[in-house]
């Protein structure tokens, strides 16, 4: 079991993670939080000791956490009590992602035996969740409460979580506390039903078919309702919002104002899903999504309201391993049967808890330093950049350029370095040699980054990506994104002073959604 952690040289760097009882790298006290505002991204330091405790280890409520742990999906709730525009969940591909989809659709008792399995194989999973592919309080939550019921007394460590579009919540909140379901996920997509009336087309309430406006109507009573029960009893909840340009976008200063007032954790606003390939009516005729720079301005506005995540990855309902990577494959109900499972055992999450609680505490004050030095340093007249960062986890910058599936985003500026979100792209290296057409993809995706952190590059690319404004930047390998990040802003500062760089203030980028499905190498 312990051959699972040793080999993540991802998360630790180079070396292997120590042995239990061995000193980590001058790990000292936690100080402040981890720089930013960004509420995904606060630290022990920023919240009631009890909350951090059911949050530190959730990589969707927690963005530092999402850099360690795993969550898992299991599709086991199918029926579905709405119709939104932006969701079709017939369709299917290996190499695509988003909310809604699945390759194989569970039992309960499946579900039990395909976690058992997982959780042997990933140390780093922390989290259950059921996700759909339709509701998982559709149809009495079944099959979503038989699942925890019997998950709780086979792995009484890892968290419950369920996501809802909230039409069904309230009469299932008692049942939630029961089973010590700590986080509940509500997509929330307008306060206004006029607003609600162009996304939803009709709900099933009550034995019966509503539509247009009464159907919105009901569905956001509902959902203020169910938010309210839950945040009553201390049960952490996360606010899903699609962004939908010309119908939703404007509006969700409101959702934010709204969902804030009654006590949601986080909100995450998240881009709305639309290729046509999918067959969803928005994808059919002719909605987009936003860009990458609309999006921001979005969550940005919403700065100082619900605190926001920014590190979603829209995954599927049957998701496995950390976000950003998706070790699905590897579970197929085939490859479960022919598995060997053995008794439940916990001692390897434990350990790895441990060393990731060590690596944290030095991270902390490690963060807090560096951004103490860069306010010393740099005047006020510079402006945040935007970096693109190449990583497996960890928090390290130790992926090669030409094998990253997808981009992290830091701000970065006086009042420190925080994610900000990710950009999905192909490969560029594929069998050893790059593509051009990739490369074009890769620069459109971080277009609006002032540089672009790697393990290593080649020099075609590292070519390209100068020619477009973008410094490639492999000076930091395999060390920590933020300081590394903070330590490149002061330097950038002295040479914007000084004429040598310009500032890339104004650019846009393309935003490819969906999170990633094959297994990082």
């Amino acid at each position: 079991m312990m051959g699972n952690v040793v080999s993540l040289d991802s998360i630790f760097g180079l070396g292997e993670l120590p042995p239990p009882g061995a000193a980590m790298a001058t790990p000292v006290a936690a100080s402040g939080c981890s720089s930013s505002s960004c509420g995904s991204s606060d630290g022990p330091a920023d919240m009631d000791p009890a909350v951090w405790e059911k949050v530190k280890n959730h990589p969707c409520y927690s963005e530092e956490a999402h850099h360690y742990f795993a969550r898992m999906h299991v599709a086991v709730a199918p029926a579905c009590n709405i119709q939104c525009n932006y969701c079709n969940r017939k369709y299917d591909c290996s190499n695509e992602s988003r909310p809604g989809v699945v390759s194989e659709k569970l039992t309960p008792d499946q579900a039990i035996r395909k976690i058992l399995a997982v959780a042997q194989e990933i140390p780093q999973l922390s989290v259950i969740g059921i996700a759909g592919p339709g509701d998982s309080l559709a149809a009495a939550g079944r099959n979503t409460f038989a699942t925890f019921e019997m998950l709780q007394r086979k792995a009484p460590d890892l968290k419950l979580c369920l996501s809802t579009n909230g039409l069904a919540l309230p009469e299932h909140v008692d049942t939630i506390a029961q089973y010590n379901i700590d986080h509940v996920t509500i997509t929330i997509n307008m306060v206004d039903p006029e607003v609600g009336a162009g996304i939803y087309p009709w709900i099933f309430h009550k034995h019966k078919r509503w539509t247009g406006l009464d159907a919105a109507k009901i569905l956001h009573e509902q959902q203020m309702l169910g938010l309210e029960m839950l945040t009553s009893r201390g049960i952490l909840v996360k606010v899903n919002s699609v962004m939908i340009p010309g119908i939703n976008d404007e509006h969700l200063l409101e959702v934010n104002k709204a969902v804030k007032s009654r006590g949601a954790f986080l909100h995450n606003i998240m881009p709305l899903i639309s290729d046509p390939a999918h067959g969803t009516w928005f994808g059919l005729n002719g909605q987009r999504g936003p860009t990458a720079q609309e999006l921001k301005v979005v969550q940005d506005a919403c700065e100082g309201g619900a605190k926001l995540m920014r590190h979603c990855r829209q995954c599927r309902a049957d998701a496995v391993g950390l976000l950003g990577e998706d070790r699905g494959e590897e579970f197929t109900a085939d490859k479960i049967a022919a598995m060997e499972i053995a008794d439940y055992d916990d001692e390897a999450r434990r350990s790895y808890r441990e060393h990731v609680e060590a690596e944290r505490a030095g991270r902390h004050a490690s963060k807090a330093a560096a951004q103490a030095d860069v306010q010393d340093a740099v005047g006020a007249a510079v402006d945040p950049i935007l970096i693109a960062v190449a990583t497996k986890g960890g928090e390290r910058i130790n992926e090669h350029f030409g094998h990253a599936k997808e981009f992290q985003i830091y701000e970065v500026g006086l009042n420190g370095a925080k994610f900000v979100g990710h950009r999905r792209v192909d490969q560029y290296c594929e069998g050893g040699s790059g593509d051009a057409d990739t490369l074009d993809g890769v620069l459109s995706a971080i277009n609006d980054c002032t540089a672009v952190f790697v393990a290593k590059i080649g020099g075609c690319p590292s070519k390209s990506l100068a020619d477009a404004g973008i410094e490639p930047v492999d000076r930091f390998a395999f060390d920590y994104i933020e300081e590394s990040a903070l330590a490149y802003f002061k330097d950038y500062a002295e040479r914007l002073g000084q004429g040598a760089v310009c500032s890339r203030a104004g650019q846009d980028a393309v935003i490819r959604t969906g999170a990633l499905t094959a297994r990082r190498a």
